[in-house]
């Protein structure tokens, strides 16, 4: 098999989450334990950092391992879903995962993972320790790919465990309210590890605090371990949600340097200010054109996009344009009950089978207010924005991490950089 081969046989012969949603989810970890131990359990080989939460564990993931790439360790990062390619989610130092391992991978251990028919995420998981391993990293950072407790991530020994935040998201596999998601989550809080919590709610500070408790684990709350976040410093990533993301790193630090990690000022500044360069992260607030201005982000569900629809009220722009569309598991009303009105909307729908219809998102706007047109495609939609925004305009791509795959994928056609 080639590597497109490869992956058309990964993507059909196990579930994956990323198209198809509730199919893909497997709860238990019996699948992970058994490839687990078949692989030597490769992440015993390396230390790791374990991070979960509802919102913002990715860029906190990436601009970490930026950080300890800069301070000269050999970092592994695996994060999830991608946007282009499969291999962004396996880096080492910032590098994705070659070709030609993914398919060396799967041509030589397919004999025994067949038959414990695992999900596309279970097996990812195993290649990605396995990789990492292979590759004599010093330190890999896992990002939890969902929930915690019963994630196949979850059999790891970090040094640290970060919890960036809790809301509503994932209902139908975590829990109907906050308490219950916040439980899912805490499962990553392992006896005497140290873990940092980035936001809290009165609904789930004392979850966590229980399930510190009974594992001896000792606990941090971010919003009490800090209160300067250096306002004179170069960040990369814009976002006004960034900001949390920064104070729950900048207490996990001093945690990570009790550790035995050397990490000096100027590779926590060089993180902040270089994670797109050292890691390759995209689509967090990212910006791709000028006059008019168009940005992109990933944010996808009620608690991502009311930092969204606040940073776009503040734009200083002629006319607000607003590509948008999402899959049909989400809050959908939640999401539009927070745009803004005054918005122009192209209404549309990613490229995967989760996706909503663009008529549906279109019926379900209009009665929250918002008015547009539909388009049966992210390309489509973006280029009917292009037309008709003058260069003092601002044009938003987002409501769903696959409507910006697309529109990423879609870049050059696009004449976007």
């Amino acid at each position: 098999m080639n590597y497109q081969d490869t992956l058309d046989y990964l993507y059909n012969s196990t579930p994956m989450f990323q198209q198809v949603g509730a199919g893909a989810y497997k709860a238990g970890l019996e699948n992970t334990w058994a490839l687990d131990e078949h692989f030597g359990y490769p992440h015993r080989s390396y230390r790791t950092i374990h991070i979960a939460g509802t919102n913002g564990k990715g860029s906190c993931s990436h601009t970490l391992a930026a950080i300890l790439q800069h301070a000269g360790y050999r970092v592994g990062l695996y994060t999830s879903p991608h946007l282009i390619d499969f291999r962004e989610r396996i880096r080492v130092n910032g590098q994705p995962v070659p070709e030609e391992y993914v398919v060396r991978f799967v041509e030589e251990e397919r004999g025994f993972f067949e038959p414990l028919h695992p999900s596309f995420f279970e097996l990812t998981t195993a290649m990605a320790f396995r990789y990492f391993a292979e590759e004599k990293v010093d330190v890999a950072v896992i990002e939890v790919g969902l929930g915690g407790r019963l994630d196949c991530t979850n059999v790891i020994r970090p040094d640290l465990c970060i919890i960036t935040n809790i809301s509503m998201d994932h209902v139908q596999f975590l829990g109907d309210t906050l308490e219950k998601i916040a439980g899912e989550k805490a499962g990553i809080i392992k006896p005497g590890v140290p873990v940092v919590i980035g936001e809290t709610t009165p609904e789930t500070r004392p979850v966590f605090l229980k399930k510190a408790r009974e594992e001896g684990a000792p606990i941090y709350f971010a919003e009490e371990e800090v209160q300067e976040l250096h306002p004179d410093w170069d960040y990369e990533l814009k976002g006004t949600y960034q900001v949390k993301n920064r104070r729950a790193l900048l207490a996990a630090l001093p945690l990570l340097r009790g550790a035995g990690y050397r990490i000096r000022e100027e590779d926590v500044r060089a993180g902040f200010a270089r994670v797109v360069e050292l890691t390759g992260l995209m689509g967090r607030w990212q910006q791709l054109q000028e006059h008019p201005a168009l940005v992109c982000d990933t944010g996808h569900n009620v608690g991502g996009i009311a930092y969204i629809a606040g940073q776009l009220r503040q734009q200083a722009c002629r006319q607000l344009h607003i590509v948008i569309g999402m899959v049909n598991d989400k809050d959908i009303r939640g999401v539009l009950a927070l745009l803004p009105r005054e918005a122009i909307y192209y209404f549309t729908q990613a490229s995967v089978k989760r996706a909503l219809p663009a008529a549906e998102l279109a019926r379900l706007a209009a009665e929250a207010g918002l008015k547009g047109d539909c388009f049966p495609d992210v390309p489509s939609a973006v280029r009917a924005a292009q037309k008709k925004s003058l260069p003092e305009d601002f044009i938003f791509v987002g409501g769903s991490t696959f409507i910006v795959a697309d529109l990423l994928a879609n870049r050059d056609a696009l004449n976007l950089h």
